[in-house]
């Protein structure tokens, strides 16, 4: 992090937060910010990078969270940036849009931070973890369907996908089947219950993860289509971003990360597998974002000793070329779907010839 002067101190400094921003030197190395540049604070939590772009002398950050609690409490960093702060409640898919609505364009940066922030995580009331007794609720934006209202109506086939696909559980057969059957004794209505009943069916052995981890992770993914909002955000801060500009992502699991990736491969040319083409064929598109060194970046033993939650973070980067921006791929919105279960054909009954 840059270290600015007079107001710029306050900005870097910001007083206690709840929310540790992880990777943050790193993700500052990567945005590289310039003075009186613009930014975008595509996650903005606690405000930790939005703090750290800040601290850059003129810099402007325009900031989104879909959480209405993320905004309320970024009340007081906006009041003292005098300005420079644009704060508003949005999903990050729509990112080009809000930017569009407040005349913002030509970014020099885009920080993407994906998943959940230590304030979600730590307030029990919002249903994201099975450590303390909460309501089943695990909704960013605190509107739509809950992880009650799935857990209680998807069909068992659903869940398991959701489970296998989204959580990466192998026992995603044995829990959906156990949801079902328990549901119709009692609705599922809190994180302990949910927590309890998967420890029970599919318990882990000893030195794993709690057996519900990959449940809920998957229930979130779902509930928020988190895979899908990410895809979306990617595209269009390619769109918004000027040559030159930075785009930075952190993800905290292997879906995010192979979306990323596989983005940033397509994007630079690498990912993209040499053909003979035919006379008039036109060439491959021209890359849109140049990927600087060694990707990606994990944080240090040191973060992940001092921040627990680090661990398995992953941070990759790219600068945009002057190309054109591009439409998103279907392989690339594959990504964040369920695959589409195949209906079993039934084959017509074949008469015997001779005889009954």
């Amino acid at each position: 992090m840059t270290s600015g002067r007079g107001d710029e101190d306050h900005l870097a400094a910001g007083g206690p937060a709840r929310h540790v921003p992880v990777l943050r030197e790193e993700v500052m190395h990567a945005l590289d910010p310039r003075q009186g540049g613009l930014y975008l604070d595509a996650t903005f939590g606690a405000g930790g990078y939005a703090r750290a772009i800040l601290a850059t002398p003129a810099t402007r950050v325009l900031a989104l969270d879909r959480d209405p609690v993320a905004i309320a409490e970024g009340a007081e960093l906006v009041r003292r940036a005098q300005g420079r702060l644009y704060l508003a409640q949005e999903r990050f898919s729509n990112l080009a849009e809000a930017a569009r609505q407040r005349g913002l364009a030509d970014f020099d940066g885009v920080v993407l931070d994906i998943g959940l922030s230590s304030m979600q995580v730590d307030d029990a009331h919002r249903g994201f973890s099975f450590r303390a007794e909460g309501p089943l609720d695990m909704r960013m934006d605190s509107a739509g369907p809950s992880a009650a209202d799935l857990v209680n109506t998807a069909e068992e086939a659903t869940l398991a996908d959701i489970l296998y696909y989204f959580g990466e559980e192998r026992a995603s057969r044995r829990i959906a089947r156990a949801i079902v059957v328990d549901r119709a004794k009692a609705p599922f209505t809190s994180t302990a219950a949910l927590a309890a009943m998967i420890a029970r069916v599919a318990p882990a052995k000893p030195g794993e993860m709690h057996a519900a981890t990959r449940t809920f992770q998957a229930l979130r993914i779902a509930i928020n289509d988190e895979l899908g909002e990410l895809v979306q955000a990617l595209g269009a801060a390619e769109a918004i971003l000027k040559p030159g500009g930075r785009l930075a992502v952190v993800t905290f699991h292997s879906l995010e990360d192979r979306i990323v990736k596989h983005f940033f491969l397509a994007r630079s040319g690498r990912g993209q597998a040499p053909s003979r083409r035919l006379p008039g064929e036109p060439d491959s598109p021209a890359p849109t974002f140049v990927l600087p060194g060694k990707q990606p970046i994990l944080p240090s033993l040191a973060e992940v000793a001092a921040n627990p939650r680090a661990r398995s973070a992953k941070l990759r980067h790219g600068v945009r070329t002057s190309a054109k921006a591009r439409t998103l791929e279907d392989n690339l919105l594959a990504l964040a779907r369920l695959p589409q279960r195949k209906v079993a054909q039934r084959k017509p009954a074949q008469r015997k010839l001779g005889g009954r």
